[in-house]
C-alpha cells in the first residue's frame, strides 16, 4: 500500500510538495497546513519510502516531507537515495525531536533542514518557502550541537577528508572552521574584520571545491575531516 493520495494538478505557480509519513494523521495535518497556502500544493503522499521514490518520480515534487522512522524503507534510506539523483527534490526532514540521530543522518545524506512534527503552522511554512528558495534551515548553533552529538557515530572518514583540506587557502580553512563553530556570517565578518559579503564568497568557494552541497554539509566536512574536534 503506497499511502498516496491523488490531487488535481497544481497551478503553474505553486511549488509542489510531497509529504511522506507513517502516520496518516501526521499527513493529513501537514496537507491541510500547506494546501491552505496559495503558492503551495500537495501533489500526493507516501507512506514509507519505497513509496515515496515511486510518487517523487511520478510527480516530480519541488520538495518532499520526508519523516525517517517508518516501517520498510526509511526516511534516511529514501533520502539518501533522492539525493543522490541530478535533479532530485529538496529534502526537508519531519522528525519528532530537533536533536534526533535519524535527523543529523538524513542531513549528512543531502537533506536541506529538518522540521519538529510538532511545530506550529506558520514556522512549517516558513521553513518549506526558506526550503524551496534554496536555503538551509538548521540554525548554525543547532547545526554545531547537532553535529557535536552524532559525528562520532558517524562512519570513519578523516584520513581522505583531511586530504580534501589541501584545496582550500588559509583563509578559506579559517572561514570553513569558524562556521563550524556555529558562527552566523555577519559573526564570521565581525571576527575577521572583512565584510560579510566576503565571508560569503570564501564560504562559496570552500563548498565549490569540496563539493559540498550547503553549509550543513560544510560543518560535517570539517568535523569529520579533523579541521574542528568535539569540544573546540
Amino acid at each position: 500500500m503506497s499511502g498516496r493520495t491523488p490531487t488535481p494538478a497544481p497551478p503553474a505557480s505553486s511549488s509542489r510538495v510531497l509529504i511522506c509519513d507513517d502516520q496518516q494523521l501526521i499527513r493529513m495535518g501537514l496537507r491541510m497546513v500547506i494546501d491552505s497556502q496559495p503558492d503551495l500544493t500537495v501533489v500526493g503522499e507516501a507512506a514509507d519510502g519505497d513509496a515515496a521514490i515511486a510518487s517523487v518520480a511520478a510527480l516530480e515534487p519541488d520538495l518532499v516531507l520526508m519523516d525517517v522512522r517508518m516501517p520498510g524503507l526509511d526516511g534516511l534510506a529514501a533520502t539518501e537515495h533522492l539525493c543522490a539523483q541530478p535533479d532530485g527534490p529538496q529534502i526537508l526532514v519531519v522528525t519528532t525531536f530537533d536533536l534526533d540521530e535519524y535527523a543529523y543522518a538524513a542531513l549528512r545524506a543531502g537533506a536541506s533542514g529538518f522540521l519538529v512534527k510538532d511545530a506550529p503552522a506558520e514556522e512549517i511554512l516558513v521553513t518549506v518557502r526558506a526550503v524551496l528558495r534554496g536555503e538551509v534551515m538548521v540554525a548554525p548553533s543547532l547545526t554545531r550541537r547537532l553535529v557535536e552529538r552524532f559525528v562520532l557515530q558517524a562512519p570513519a572518514s578523516a584520513p581522505a577528508q583531511h586530504n580534501r583540506l589541501t584545496a582550500l587557502t588559509e583563509r578559506e580553512r579559517e572561514v570553513l572552521a569558524l562556521v563550524a563553530k556555529g558562527l552566523a556570517n555577519g559573526e564570521i565578518a565581525d571576527r575577521l574584520f572583512v565584510g560579510e559579503t566576503t565571508v560569503k564568497t570564501h564560504l562559496g568557494r570552500v563548498l565549490t571545491k569540496l563539493g559540498l552541497r550547503d553549509r550543513i554539509h560544510a560543518v560535517i566536512f570539517a568535523y569529520e575531516s579533523g579541521l574542528i574536534r568535539v569540544g573546540d
